[in-house]
């Protein structure tokens, strides 16, 4: 995408009011996964938060839902149902969790617009944080000509494949690629819409200010820039990112992004705004002479290839497709406690999205069907974590 093209675009979107590079890239034969130390008092002076426990552990309880296809994005319902883009196919479904209803599938509808490619298609939900008055169902999703978001109403009253009511395009102009797309939204704690995006295969896009590619974005729930972003008339709240797929707060209200990277370290960066996360100057740690963040933990693209993210007692947990398995980040304050602790090693295939619910469940989608995995009977499937 030409500059001017997105600066057009972003200016538009100003008036109108998410497996990232999951390749299979070539090992790296160096460091392990580092730990930072214990935490330090914050910069305020005050002591940070109690560590998380150094050791934790997770039980899957059962699976919910089998035979899935791509699915990608998760969100809870406020019954506690939930929902399941899939990819590829352009649809939204609603997977039944109360007893009488548990596991039963129907799809809502589909997106319309919805051009997958590569690793583009329908990624990213989120509920909209007024969902009980008004209903609105977010989506981040690839198009003929960009990756966009987009918002409908989901009326549970109308037939089933029927319910999803016409896209209301709230942001445009994200640039798109087979690879690097991006693709996960969700609300924080300010009720604020946050966009983790690629750089659609050209990493110059990371380090333009006035691309949208390469980024984590900040806008209000219509697509408007947010009062405190970096630029007051720009949705960037971050740059240098090379393709985030994963987005968390903590405890504190912190935000948490994981972050492909290429063939040596991908990242748990805290995002922090205006800060330049590297990419493509610096990979993993290094870059704070430039000016850079360097990531809080790193991992080898083998053991990782993260997407999803989300916090439970008192961890990050990141699902890691190439690696095959859960992560958890215990916290302490801005730092981890200690070293990171893998599960669910290559027992259920490539892990896409993790969503901690009510109830303190936690949820877990694999994504075997994604043309990169080896998909068994029964993929894919939503998988129901107790988490410790």
């Amino acid at each position: 995408m030409h500059r001017s093209a997105v600066t057009a675009v972003c200016a538009a979107a100003a008036l109108l009011v998410a497996t990232g590079c999951s390749s299979d890239r070539a090992p790296d034969l160096g460091r392990s996964p580092a730990s930072s130390p214990a935490a330090t008092p914050s910069e305020d002076g005050r002591p940070s938060p109690s560590a998380a426990p150094a050791k934790g552990s997770v039980k899957v309880v059962s699976t919910l839902a089998q035979g899935l296809k791509t699915p990608w994005g998760l969100a809870e319902l406020p019954d506690g149902d939930l929902l399941v883009s899939s990819r590829d196919d352009g649809t939204i479904t609603r997977v039944g969790v109360r007893d009488g209803k548990r596991g039963r599938k129907t799809t809502i509808g589909s997106v319309p617009g919805v051009a997958p490619a590569g690793e583009g298609g329908l990624l990213g939900i989120a509920l909209s944080p007024t969902y009980a008055s008004d209903h609105l169902v977010y989506a981040y999703f690839t198009t003929a000509s960009d990756n966009r978001v987009a918002r409908m109403l989901y009326d549970e009253k109308k037939p089933a494949g029927q319910q999803l009511g016409a896209p209301d395009t709230v942001l445009r102009g994200i640039p798109k690629g087979t690879i690097h797309n991006g693709g996960r939204i969700a609300f924080g704690p300010d009720k604020m819409l946050y966009a983790g995006t690629g750089e659609a295969g050209d990493p110059a896009l990371a380090q333009d200010k006035e691309s949208l590619g390469g980024k984590i974005l900040r806008m209000t729930p219509d697509g408007q820039p947010v009062h405190g972003n970096p630029e007051a008339d720009s949705v960037v709240y971050s740059l240098g990112h090379r393709d985030v797929q994963g987005l968390a707060w903590d405890a504190e209200g912190r935000l948490w992004a994981s972050e492909f990277g290429q063939d040596k370290w991908d990242e748990l960066n805290l995002i922090e705004p205006g800060k330049n996360y590297g990419w493509p100057d610096v990979e993993g740690r290094g870059g704070t002479s430039a000016g850079f963040v360097d990531p809080v933990e790193e991992w080898a693209p083998r053991d990782a290839s993260p997407s999803g993210l989300a916090f439970a007692e008192g961890s990050l947990w990141m699902a890691a497709l190439r690696g095959e398995r859960l992560w958890r980040v215990p916290l302490a304050g801005r730092e981890s406690a200690a070293a990171p602790q893998a599960f669910l090693k290559g027992k259920y295939g490539r892990l896409r999205t993790v969503l901690a619910a009510s109830g303190g469940t936690v949820w877990l989608t694999t994504s075997d069907t994604d043309g990169r995995g080896d998909p068994k009977p029964g993929d894919d499937r939503i998988l129901q974590l107790e988490v410790g």
